[in-house]
C-alpha cells in the first residue's frame, strides 16, 4: 500500500538559499516534487505552463480566489501567486511528498489548514546574508538594504516551525533537509501504511496469533 505524500513548507528570508535547496531536494530525494504555483505575470521563452507555473489572467486568479481554490497566496510587484489546494492535493494522495517554497505568511495558512512539516532556514550570520544578496547583483543598493531590514522580522518566526536548519554550507544544508524528509518516512503512520501487507503477515505469523 502507498502512503499519503507528505507535505513540506521550506520558508527563509530572502538571500538563505531556499529555492536552490528544495530544487536540490527534490533532485536528490525520490518521490517528492515542488509545488507549482498559479501566476498572473507574463510566461518567459523558456518557461512552460504546467511545468514551471500554471499561467491565468488577473480575472481568473481572482475567481479562483472567490472559490477558495488556493492554500495561500499573495501579490508581488503587481502579479499574484498562489498555491493550488486542488493539485497539491492529488499530488499528496498519489503518495506523492510535495515541497512549498514560501515565506512565513503563506507557511502559516497552509499549516491552519492541512497537516505538514514546516522547515525554517536561517543564514549562518547577518554579514554572510547580505555578501549573497550583494552576489546574486538582480537589485540594487537600496533593495538590498530593504530586503536586509525586512529579513530581521522575517527570522523572528522560525519559533513557528517544526525545523530549523543553518544554510552555511550548501551541502550540509541539503543533508539536513535529506534527514528530515527520510526521518518522516520512518513515522509510525508512514511506515504502518507502506508495510501494512507485511505487518499484517507477521503479526499473522506471531505465536500469540496462533490457534
Amino acid at each position: 500500500m502507498k502512503p499519503k505524500g507528505i507535505l513540506y513548507i521550506v520558508a527563509a528570508a530572502s538571500g538563505t538559499g531556499k529555492t536552490s535547496l528544495a530544487e536540490a531536494l527534490t533532485k536528490t530525494v525520490d518521490n517528492i516534487k515542488i509545488s507549482i504555483s498559479h501566476t498572473t505575470r507574463q510566461i518567459r521563452a523558456n518557461e512552460r505552463t504546467g511545468q514551471n507555473y500554471f499561467f491565468v489572467t488577473p480575472e481568473e486568479f481572482e475567481s479562483l480566489i472567490e472559490k477558495n481554490a488556493f492554500l495561500e497566496y499573495a501579490q508581488v510587484f503587481d502579479h499574484y501567486y498562489g498555491t493550488s489546494r486542488k493539485w497539491v492535493e492529488e499530488q499528496l494522495n498519489m503518495g506523492i511528498d510535495v515541497v512549498l517554497d514560501i515565506d512565513w505568511q503563506g507557511a502559516r495558512l497552509v499549516r491552519e489548514q492541512i497537516q505538514c512539516v514546516s522547515i525554517f532556514l536561517l543564514p549562518p550570520s547577518s554579514a554572510e546574508l547580505r555578501l549573497r544578496l550583494e552576489r546574486r547583483k538582480r537589485e540594487d543598493s537600496q533593495i538590498i538594504e530593504q530586503r536586509l531590514a525586512t529579513a530581521s522580522s522575517e527570522i523572528a518566526h522560525y519559533k513557528e516551525f517544526d525545523y530549523v536548519v543553518i544554510n552555511d554550507k550548501f551541502e550540509n544544508a541539503l543533508a539536513d533537509l535529506q534527514t528530515i524528509v527520510q526521518s518522516q518516512r520512518l513515522r509510525l503512520r508512514y511506515q504502518t501504511e507502506k508495510y501494512a501487507t507485511l505487518i499484517e503477515e507477521l503479526k499473522g505469523s506471531s505465536p500469540d496469533n496462533r490457534q
